[in-house]
C-alpha cells in the first residue's frame, strides 16, 4: 500500500519530553454495547468539560491481535485522555471513580508519562480519518524493573530518532511512547500485565512489525546492525504481552502537537 501523503507541515515535527509536563490517563475498557461505545464516543468528544488544562482524547477500538504473548481475553478498547501538567481529581473521579455506564466495564486505569525522545507526531496532526488502510497499532509493553534506566537510554538514542524519521517521511502517522507512573485501578482477575505503552498508526496490510519502517533511521544511527541489533537488545530488556490493531473511534487530541518542542 503506498504511504500516505505528505501534507507540507509533517516536514516538521513535535516532540513532547518529560519536562514538558504531558500527563496521561490511559482507561482499558470492555464495551458491551454499541450503545455502550455511543456513550464513551460521546465523553471523548466532549473533553472540555476537563477544563482547560484537558488537550483532548482518543479512543480505540480492538480490530485484531497482532501479537500475544499474555493469556486472557482482548478487551475491546483503550482510551486515552491527556492533560497538561496533572490529571485534575474532578477528571479522575468522573472516568475511574463513578460508576461506568451500562454495558461499558473499566478494566485498569493508570497514569501514564511521556519517554523521553520518543513521543513524536506530525505539527499537522488530526488523526487518520481518511487515510485508508491505516490502523492504530497499540503496543503494551513491560520492562524488567532493572531495565528501565537502560530502556529509557535505548529509547532516547536509537528508537525515538529513528521514529522521527519514519514520521517525517509518512511511514507511520505518529509514534507515542509513555511509561506507567500509576496504577489507578485494576480489575478483579487483570492479570496482563504492563509497565509501557505505545500508540502508532501503520498501513495494516501486511504489517509485520516496525523492521521496514525504522531500518534505514536505525542504520543511520547504528550502522553495524540497525533494526536486528537494536530490538535484540530490547528483547533481553522487555516482553509484549499483548499488541493489536484498532480502529480510531475518536481522535480528539490535535492540540498535542502544540505542547511540544518543535523540530525543523
Amino acid at each position: 500500500m503506498a504511504e500516505a501523503p505528505l501534507a507540507a507541515d509533517r516536514l516538521h515535527l513535535a516532540r513532547i519530553e518529560p519536562e514538558h509536563r504531558l500527563v496521561v490517563l490511559a482507561r482499558t475498557l470492555q464495551v458491551d454495547t454499541s450503545e455502550a461505545e455511543t456513550a464513551l464516543r460521546a465523553g471523548a468528544e466532549g473533553w472540555g468539560r476537563f477544563g482547560e488544562t484537558c488537550l483532548g482524547q482518543a479512543l480505540y477500538r480492538h480490530r485484531s491481535v497482532f501479537r500475544n504473548a499474555a493469556e486472557g481475553p482482548v478487551w475491546s478498547h483503550l482510551e486515552l485522555s491527556y492533560f497538561r501538567d496533572i490529571v485534575p481529581a474532578d477528571a479522575i473521579h468522573a472516568l475511574v471513580a463513578l460508576p461506568q455506564p451500562a454495558g461499558v466495564h473499566l478494566l485498569r486505569a493508570e497514569i501514564l508519562l511521556t519517554t523521553p525522545s520518543a513521543f513524536i507526531l506530525p505539527r499537522d496532526w488530526r488523526g487518520i480519518a481518511g487515510e485508508a488502510g491505516r490502523q492504530v497499532s497499540l503496543e503494551y509493553i513491560d520492562v524488567q524493573p532493572a531495565s528501565l534506566g537502560a530502556y529509557r537510554e535505548v529509547m532516547r538514542t536509537y528508537i525515538g530518532p529513528a521514529a522521527a524519521k519514519a514520521v517525517r517521511e509518512g511511514k507511520v502517522g505518529t509514534f507515542r511512547t509513555m511509561e506507567t507512573a500509576a496504577v489507578l485501578f485494576r480489575a478483579p482477575g487483570m492479570t496482563i500485565d504492563w509497565n509501557q505503552i505505545h500508540v502508532c498508526e501503520v498501513n495494516a496490510a501486511g504489517f509485520d512489525g516496525f523492521g521496514a519502517a525504522f531500518d534505514a533511521g536505525l542504520r543511520e544511527i547504528s550502522p553495524d546492525g540497525g533494526f536486528v541489533r537494536v530490538f535484540s537488545g530490547l528483547d533481553r530488556m522487555r516482553t509484549i504481552p499483548r499488541w493489536t490493531l484498532n480502529d480510531a473511534v475518536v481522535e480528539a487530541d490535535a492540540a498535542l502537537a502544540r505542547e511540544g518542542a518543535t523540530e525543523p
